[in-house]
C-alpha cells in the first residue's frame, strides 16, 4: 500500500483534542430530585449506553476522512502473456511444371500446386496435425518467369487463404520459366522492413533456376545479410512425371516428360542462410516439413507485469460520511439529551 498525499495524516493529531470536546459535550448534566433515594440502584438503559458511544463514532469518522485525505492505494500486479509473432514470406513456384501429376492427395493423383496450396493451408490455419500460425506475419510471393507480390505480410491469414485457393498456374508461354533468384529478391524486398524477432523465407520449387536477372545463390547472400532465414522444398519426382500439354485446338493431354529438380542449388540457397532443405515427393512428406519448419520457427512468448493501484479513497470516504450520517441521526433523534 502506498499513500499518494502523506502530509494529510498530520491532521490526525487533532483527532484526540476533539474526541475530548466532544465527549465532554456529550456528558450528561446533572440535575437535582427532590428525593433521590433508589434512583442510583436503576440500571441504565440502552439509550444511555448508546449516547456514549457517539462521540467515538464522530471520531473514527473523523479519521477515516484523513485517512482518504492521504489517498492510500493498494497496488494489485497483473500479468498477462502475449505472443510476439515472426514474419514469413511464402514464395511458391507456379511455372507449368507444377502441373505435373506426380504427388498423391487423399489417395488420387494430384498435381504439384494442388498439394502444395492444401499443405500451405494447413500450416496457415492449422489442420492435419499443424497448430497453424496465429500471430505471425505471413505474406505471398508467387512466380514463374516474374516474381509477383499476392499479399504484404499480415495477420489476416483469413483474408490469405481465398488468394491461395484461386492462384494458378501460368497458361501462357510468354510467363513461363524458373525465376527462383528473383524470387528470392523480391521476398527479400518484402521481409526486410518488417519488425519482428525472426524472419523466414519458405521457397517451394520443383525446377531449376532457367530464367530472370539475379542468381539464387547470389540471392541468397542478399538474405543473409538482411538476417532473412530460407527454408527450400522441392516438390515433386525426379525422372517422369506426367504434364498436361495444351494442344493446338485447345484440348489438354497429358504427356509423360522428363522432370528434374536442381536439389544441389537449393541445398546452397537454404545453407547461406541458415535455413534449411528438404524434398516432398508426396503429400505426407511435404505436410511432415511443414511440421517439422513449424517447430523450428516458434513464434517468442512475451510476459507483461502490470501494476494497477487501486484508489481507496472513495470507499474510506464513505463509510466516513455513513458513520457521519449516523451519528447525526440518532444524535438528533432517540438518543437526543436536553440540557
Amino acid at each position: 500500500m502506498s499513500l499518494v498525499d502523506p502530509w494529510a495524516l498530520v491532521l490526525l493529531a487533532a483527532l484526540p483534542w476533539l474526541h475530548r470536546a466532544q465527549w465532554r459535550r456529550a456528558r450528561p448534566v446533572p440535575l437535582g430530585f427532590p428525593v433521590a433515594e433508589g434512583l442510583e440502584a436503576l440500571p441504565a438503559g440502552w439509550a444511555s449506553r448508546a449516547r456514549r458511544a457517539l462521540p467515538w463514532a464522530r471520531t473514527v469518522a473523523l479519521g477515516l476522512l484523513v485517512l482518504a485525505l492521504a489517498r492510500p492505494q493498494w497496488g494489485v500486479e497483473t500479468t498477462s502473456v502475449r505472443r510476439q509473432g515472426i514474419a514469413i514470406a511464402m514464395v511458391i513456384d507456379v511455372s507449368s511444371s507444377m502441373s505435373a501429376l506426380d504427388l498423391v492427395r487423399d489417395g488420387r493423383s494430384a498435381d504439384r500446386l494442388e498439394v502444395v496450396k492444401a499443405a500451405f493451408r494447413s500450416f496457415l490455419a492449422g489442420g492435419g496435425g499443424l497448430p497453424g500460425r496465429d500471430g505471425d506475419l505471413v505474406g505471398m510471393i508467387r512466380f514463374a518467369r516474374w516474381a509477383d507480390v499476392l499479399a504484404p505480410p499480415t495477420l489476416d491469414h483469413a483474408a490469405l487463404l481465398p488468394i491461395l485457393d484461386r492462384l494458378p498456374i501460368v497458361e501462357f508461354p510468354l510467363e513461363d520459366g524458373t525465376a527462383i533468384g528473383d524470387a528470392i529478391v523480391r521476398g527479400v524486398e518484402m521481409l526486410r522492413g518488417v519488425p519482428s524477432p525472426s524472419r523466414v523465407m519458405i521457397l517451394l520449387t520443383d525446377g531449376s533456376n532457367n530464367v530472370g536477372r539475379a542468381s539464387p545463390e547470389a540471392a541468397a547472400r542478399i538474405a543473409a545479410a538482411f538476417g532473412i532465414k530460407i527454408y527450400t522444398i522441392a516438390a515433386g519426382t525426379n525422372g517422369t512425371a506426367q504434364i498436361p500439354v495444351r494442344s493446338v485446338d485447345g484440348k489438354v493431354e497429358y504427356r509423360t516428360s522428363a522432370v528434374t529438380i536442381d536439389e544441389e542449388t537449393l541445398e546452397v540457397v537454404a545453407g547461406t542462410t541458415g535455413g534449411r532443405a528438404f524434398r516432398a515427393t508426396d503429400e505426407t512428406a511435404l505436410q511432415a516439413i511443414y511440421a517439422l519448419i513449424d517447430r523450428l520457427e516458434k513464434s517468442q512468448e512475451l510476459t507483461d507485469r502490470v501494476q494497477v493501484q487501486v484508489e481507496l479513497f472513495p470507499p474510506l470516504a464513505g463509510l466516513a460520511l455513513l458513520l457521519l450520517a449516523g451519528e447525526l441521526a440518532l444524535g438528533l433523534g432517540r438518543l437526543q439529551t436536553v440540557p
